[in-house]
This record gives structure tokens, C-alpha cells and sequence, in this order.
């Protein structure tokens, strides 16, 4: 590690530590995201950043902490099942009731959308920004550093790995896999089992009737007293997913402390050398709130700035969770969201683990394949932007479990990024210089 830079990045792994150990789990709207969210507003303005904190309305149980939900829903449709084998009308409800769900998942769960969020119990969550600018307060550019201020709710499947990370990490993963893919083929199974009850005694095709009388759909109606029992059972995996308990929530050292602290002490190093920062450059340290709820920080943040200068001729640099050794990665498309990131950030980001002879398992390259990262928002909303991370793309036993703590990675690891990070922005103002802004290329 550059002397230089050594203090800085010992004061990001401070704030690693004091977020993990002291406020400690932060879950979506919650008291102590607002701690840490606070925490980071009086350092910005210790130097003397000028500092914005905005808030915004969450539902932290309409996304992703929904999963335990999917899973109640799983069992109530099983359990519904017998008395709709005595009185057949209630295939019809229940019909509604897993295509409502089904909408709900989808669209909730999956892509992140905030439909249904006003029929969840709403928080207040919350971004803050500090803006470093140029020495005459002009500028042509901007540069957002973001991380996230919440952590997630500890996922259970995943902390029991735990006890197999010395020895082969499939034996803990692959249960895993399988205990998820049996609850949802419960689910599903379910799911079709009904909808096609319902379709049968609605009588509306001409197949309907001679079915119902058909000696199959009599085996087929015996089969089906003993199916909920095993779909029921198998839907426990999903209720088991996460515990709703803070206590036992996610410390988030990793995921997404890191990526806090170096937005903010990359900010601090160009505020003390002024010579490092590009030229009529203005930089944002942004730590953004409520992202393990669905990207809803980042999805307020784009709305509450739509058509504004501040995401005109942006770059938007997303740092989550930098920590894993031979794990350094650009994120370049969250999957799930049908979103693909900058192709300019990308190559930067390539060709500056090749400057700094960073190595990774995975080529330094990777999409996202499940959930969604905030440079989603912030690319829809015509930011050039993409995610940083370092870190294990396999299930591991501390991603959002209890075990994410500052002691599982070292200085030097969130040294290592704060150098990526200097060498992005570099050639951003080298871009800035010889294109100017070209927008989002996808």
C-alpha cells in the first residue's frame, strides 16, 4: 500500500469497523441505518462538504425481505387446497388469490418495482450526499461515489455454511440450492395445481366436464390430499430464509460499509490534494439508504433529481462490498433487472486492474445474476454508471448473514480498491478531456 494513500484507507476500515461493531446491524428504515446515515453526514462536514440528507418512504418487507412472505403464502395455499377439494366454488378464489401473488412476486420480489409497496408497512429511510467542489466552484462533470448504508436481514440457509468454509464450501452450498428449488417447486407445483382446479370447474371448454368424470382426475383427486402435506413442508424453507430479527441481522462490514467508507475517503484524499483531482471536476460522496429493500435509495434519488443538472454529465462509480481477495470485479448488468451498465466505466475498469496487476477468478468481469445493484436506477436515469465489488459470487456464509464482519478481511484488501478507485477516476477526467460526456453506453 502507497504511503500516500495508507492513512486513508485506515480510516475507511475504521468506519468499517465502527458501522459493523458499534451501530451494528442496519436493516431498511431502520434506527440504526438512520445512525449510521447521520454518522457520515457529521464526517462529510468535518470536511467541510457540503452535505444534503433526503428522505424517502420504504417498505422494507415488499421486496426482497418478502421472501419469508412467498413462503406463508406457499403454505395458506396448500393448506386451502383440502377444503377446496370438498367445496370445488373455492378453486376460484384461491385461483385469484395465486395469480394476484404471482403479480406481486414477480413484479415485487424480482424486477423491484414499488406497486404494492403502499400495502406493506412503511419506514423512513434516507440518502446523504456531500458535494467536493472545484477551488472556483466551477464545474463541467460530475463524479458520484455511492454505497449503501442498510445491511440485509441474516439469510439462515446461507450462515449454515459456516462449518464447511475449511473444508469443501459446496457441502454447505449445494443443500442450499436444493432446499431453495424444493420450496419453490412446492410453490409452483402448487400454484398450477390450481389454477388448473379452477379452470376444470369452470366448465367454460368443452373438455371440463367428460375430465371431471374421467377415471384419471378421480386417481388424480386422491393424489391430491396427500400433495399440500409436502408442499406445505417444503415451503418452511422459504419461511426459514431470513430471520426478521435486527439482533441477528446482518453486521454489514463487507456488504456495504466498505463501499461507504471509500466513497467517502476518496472524497477526503482529492479534498487534501486538489493537485490528484481532475480538472473542473465536482465529486459526490454519496451513501444511500434502503438499497437491501429493492434499490429503493437509488430509485428515490433519481426521482427526487429527474431532469436535474445533478445527473446531467454524471459518472456514478457504485462500490458494494470490496473485501475478497482475487475477487476484484466490474459489475457490468444486473440480469434480474434487464438493466446493462456503461461500457466506458467498464473498460476503465479493466484496463485499471491491468494497470495495478489485479487478478480475478472470474476475469474481473461479471454480471449480476440475482437481485439488483444501485447502478440500475442510476443508469435508467442517465448516469454513465457501474458497480464495483470484491467479493465471492458463490453463496458464502457471511454474505448477508451475521458473520459479515471487519475481522474476515484486512486494510489492505479495502486498500487495494481504493487504488482501483483513483485509477477509474483518472481516466474519467482523461475521457471527460479528450470526449466530453457521451451518455450511457449500453
Amino acid at each position: 500500500m502507497r504511503e500516500e494513500i495508507s492513512r486513508y484507507v485506515h480510516d475507511a476500515y475504521a468506519i468499517v469497523c465502527h458501522a459493523a461493531n458499534v451501530i451494528g446491524p442496519r436493516l431498511p428504515g431502520g434506527a440504526n441505518e438512520k445512525k449510521f446515515a447521520d454518522y457520515m453526514e457529521a464526517k462529510m462536514q468535518q470536511i467541510g462538504l457540503k452535505t444534503h440528507k433526503e428522505p424517502f418512504a420504504v417498505a422494507p418487507r415488499s421486496s426482497i425481505g418478502a421472501v419469508p412472505t412467498i413462503g406463508w403464502i406457499s403454505v395458506a395455499v396448500s393448506l386451502l387446497a383440502y377444503p377446496a377439494q370438498i367445496w370445488p366454488f373455492l378453486w376460484f378464489p384461491l385461483g385469484f388469490f395465486v395469480i394476484m401473488s404471482w403479480v406481486w412476486i414477480i413484479s415485487s420480489v424480482f424486477l423491484y418495482h414499488t406497486w404494492f409497496d403502499k400495502l406493506f408497512r412503511q419506514e423512513k429511510s434516507q440518502n446523504v450526499y456531500g458535494e467536493l467542489l472545484p477551488e472556483d466552484g466551477k464545474y463541467d462533470y460530475t463524479v458520484i461515489l455511492s454505497g449503501h448504508t442498510d445491511t440485509s436481514w441474516n439469510w439462515k440457509h446461507s450462515e449454515h455454511t459456516y462449518y464447511n468454509r475449511k473444508n469443501n464450501i459446496w457441502r454447505g452450498i449445494i443443500p442450499i440450492y436444493i432446499k431453495v428449488g424444493f420450496s419453490a417447486v412446492c410453490y409452483i407445483l402448487m400454484s398450477l395445481i390450481v389454477l388448473f382446479m379452477a379452470v376444470t370447474f369452470s366448465g367454460q371448454f368443452s373438455w371440463c366436464s367428460p375430465f371431471i368424470h374421467s377415471e384419471f382426475f378421480r386417481l388424480f383427486s386422491k393424489v391430491l390430499w396427500f400433495v399440500p402435506i409436502i408442499t406445505a413442508f417444503g415451503s418452511a424453507f422459504l419461511i426459514q430464509w431470513n430471520d426478521p430479527k435486527e439482533e441477528v441481522a446482518s453486521p454489514g462490514a463487507m456488504d456495504d460499509a466498505t463501499g461507504v467508507a471509500l466513497a467517502y475517503t476518496v472524497t477526503e484524499y482529492y479534498r487534501d490534494h486538489p493537485e490528484k483531482r481532475p480538472k473542473n471536476c465536482r465529486i459526490i460522496a454519496m451513501a444511500v439508504g434502503s438499497e437491501e429493500a429493492g434499490l429503493r435509495g437509488s430509485m428515490a434519488f433519481a426521482r427526487e433529481h429527474k431532469g436535474e443538472e445533478i445527473l446531467q454529465n454524471a459518472w456514478n462509480i457504485n462500490i458494494d462490498s470490496i473485501a475478497d481477495e482475487g475477487y476484484f470485479e466490474v459489475v457490468i448488468k444486473d440480469d434480474w433487472q434487464f438493466t446493462r451498465f456503461d461500457k466506458d466505466l467498464e473498460q476503465m475498469f479493466k484496463d485499471t486492474f491491468k494497470d495495478l496487476k489485479i487478478e480475478s477468478v472470474n476475469g474481473g468481469c461479471i454480471h449480476n445474476p440475482v437481485g439488483g445493484c444501485d447502478s440500475t436506477p442510476m443508469t435508467r436515469a442517465g448516469v454513465k454508471s457501474v458497480t464495483f465489488a470484491a467479493q465471492n459470487p458463490v453463496l458464502t456464509y457471511y454474505y448477508h448473514t451475521f458473520r459479515d464482519r471487519p475481522e474476515r478481511f484486512t486494510p489492505e484488501t479495502v486498500g487495494k480498491g481504493f487504488e482501483v478507485i483513483l485509477g477509474v477516476i483518472d481516466r474519467i477526467g482523461k475521457f471527460q478531456e479528450e470526449h466530453g460526456y457521451n451518455g450511457v453506453n449500453h
